[in-house]
């Protein structure tokens, strides 16, 4: 079994409300000078064939309309 981690982020040009909350909220907090924040998701997965896994990032992880992933292992 191998460790994999995918990396998932929203694509370039894509709105991201979560990512644009946590810009807002961060001066708020007191941490200025913070721009461009996007927020993705990291998913780890135990595979008997890490080779696999872009596939499954494709058909399942990642919505690759609006999203990057990228596989980490």
């Amino acid at each position: 079994m191998a460790r994999v981690r995918v990396l998932v982020r929203p694509k370039a040009g894509i709105l991201d409300p979560q990512g644009i909350a946590v810009e807002q909220a961060l001066p708020a907090l007191g941490f200025d000078g913070v721009t461009n924040v996007h927020v993705g998701r990291l998913i780890e997965l135990d595979v008997e064939d890490p080779s696999q896994v872009p596939a499954m990032c494709e058909r399942l992880l990642a919505n690759t309309l609006i999203e990057d992933f990228e596989v980490v292992s």
